[in-house]
C-alpha cells in the first residue's frame, strides 16, 4: 500500500517543477508513474524507475528511450523507515537536474514525516478515548496495555482520580458551538490532562488526577458560569483510576441533579438531588405531570428564576426585567394552573422538586438515562 496518495504525489512533482523548470515523475516501486508534471505519462510503466527501486540506487539515463518509458534524466529511489516508497524521476541533462532530485527527496521525506506524526497523534487520541470509555464503564483492560499507557503520564491503576462530565446542550443550536467545543478542550489542557473521550451528541468525559482537580476546581466552576446555559458540568468523587466507573456514575448523578439556573455540581455537595436521582422513571413522570408539566416555557423560566433568587420578588423581577406587580400576576397564574402557590413554602417545595425532575428528564433526552433508571 502506497504511503503517499496520488494527490500528494502530484503536489510534490509540481512543487519541484516550479523550482527547476523540468518535468518530474513520481514513480511507484513497481515502475508505475503515480504522478507527473506531464499528464500523459501518469499510469505509464517506467523501466528505469522500476530498476532503481529494485537496486536501491540512483540510475541516470543519458539518452531518450534508453529503456521502456524512460527519458534522459535522473531517477533517485526514496525509502522511509526501511520501506521503499517511490523513485523521483526528473527529465533533463543528468548533471543539471541531479540536485533537484535530492530536493524532491527532501520534500517527500518532510511530508511523510508529518503524516506519520499526525497518524501517531491520532492513534494516541484514539487510545485515550478507548481507555476512558473502558475505565468509566468498568470494563476489563489488558494490564500491560494500561500500564504502558499510564507510565507515560506518571500514573498507576491505583492513582486517585475523578471523572468530570462536561455536557453541551446542542438543542440550543448556538452559532458559536464549535468555539465552545474548542474551549472545552482548552479547559482540559489548562487542567493538565488529555485523558478524555467524546460521546455524541455533546458530552466530554475527562479523567483527572485528584491533585490536578484540587488545583483547578475554580477553573471548572468559572467555565460553567461563563458558558451558561450552554454548558453543564458534573464532577464525580475521588476513586482509584481502575475504579473510575464509580466516579463516572457519581459525575452522571451530579450532572442530572443540577437544578434550575445551576450549571456545575460536585457529587459530594448533593443532598436532596441524591434522593431524586434514585426515583424510578414512572414516578418521575407522574410527579412532573402532577406539578409543572402544564406550565409554559415562559412560566417555567419565571419559576426557575424565582427559586434561584431564594424566592425574592425584587431580585426575580430585576432578573426578568419586569415590574414586581407583573411578577406577582405571573406567580398567581402558576398557582391557578398547578394548584400550588410558589409563594408558600410547602407548595414552593413541591414545584421546585417538579422542576428538578423535569430537568432530569430533559437531560436524559440529551445524554441518556442515569445508570439504574
Amino acid at each position: 500500500m502506497a504511503l503517499i496518495d496520488g494527490k500528494t504525489a502530484q503536489q510534490i512533482v509540481e512543487t519541484v517543477k516550479d523550482v527547476c523548470g523540468h518535468n518530474v515523475n513520481f514513480i511507484l516501486p513497481d515502475g508505475k508513474i503515480l504522478a507527473s508534471t506531464d499528464p500523459e505519462r501518469v499510469g505509464e510503466y517506467h523501466e528505469i524507475g522500476h530498476r532503481a527501486a529494485l537496486e536501491g540506487k540512483m540510475l541516470e539515463v543519458r539518452q531518450d528511450k534508453e529503456a521502456a518509458g524512460s527519458r534522459k534524466g535522473v531517477n533517485l529511489p526514496f525509502s522511509f523507515r526501511g520501506e521503499m516508497v517511490a523513485v523521483i524521476g526528473i527529465s533533463g541533462e543528468p548533471d543539471e537536474v541531479r540536485r533537484y532530485a535530492y530536493l524532491a527527496q527532501s520534500i517527500t521525506y518532510l511530508i511523510l514525516r508529518e503524516k506519520s506524526l499526525d497518524a501517531r497523534h491520532q492513534d494516541e487520541r484514539e487510545r485515550c478515548a478507548f481507555l476512558v470509555r473502558a475505565l468509566t464503564a468498568g470494563e476489563m483492560v489488558n494490564h500491560e496495555y494500561l500500564s504502558d499507557f499510564l507510565s507515560a503520564r506518571k500514573l498507576t491503576p491505583q492513582s486517585r482520580c475523578r471523572t468530570v462530565l462536561v455536557s453541551i446542550n446542542r438543542r440550543l443550536n448556538p452559532g458559536n458551538l464549535s468555539m465552545v467545543e474548542k474551549q472545552v478542550l482548552q479547559l482540559f489542557e489548562r487542567a493538565g490532562s488529555d485523558f478524555y473521550s467524546f460521546s455524541y451528541p455533546g458530552e466530554y468525559c475527562l479523567i483527572l488526577p485528584e491533585e490536578k482537580y484540587e488545583k483547578n476546581r475554580s477553573v471548572f466552576r468559572d467555565f460553567a458560569e461563563e458558558n451558561r446555559p450552554l454548558v453543564k458540568i458534573g464532577i464525580g468523587t475521588e476513586h482509584a483510576l481502575i475504579h473510575q466507573s464509580r466516579s463516572f456514575e457519581n459525575a452522571r448523578a451530579a450532572l442530572h441533579a443540577l437544578g434550575p439556573e445551576q450549571y456545575v455540581a460536585e457529587f459530594e455537595s448533593l443532598d436532596l438531588p441524591l434522593i431524586l436521582w434514585n426515583l424510578p422513571e414512572d414516578v418521575n413522570r407522574a410527579y412532573v405531570k402532577r406539578t409543572v408539566e402544564k406550565l409554559s416555557e415562559k412560566e417555567k423560566r419565571v419559576l426557575s428564576c424565582y427559586f434561584a433568587t431564594d424566592c425574592s420578588l425584587k431580585k426575580t423581577a430585576e432578573e426578568l426585567f419586569i415590574h414586581v406587580n407583573t411578577l406577582q400576576y405571573q406567580l398567581t397564574g402558576i398557582r391557578e394552573k398547578t394548584g400550588y402557590d410558589p409563594r408558600h413554602f410547602r407548595d414552593g417545595a413541591v414545584l421546585y422538586l417538579g422542576l428538578l425532575l423535569l430537568q432530569r428528564r430533559e437531560d436524559d433526552a440529551v445524554t441518556g438515562p442515569v445508570p439504574g433508571n
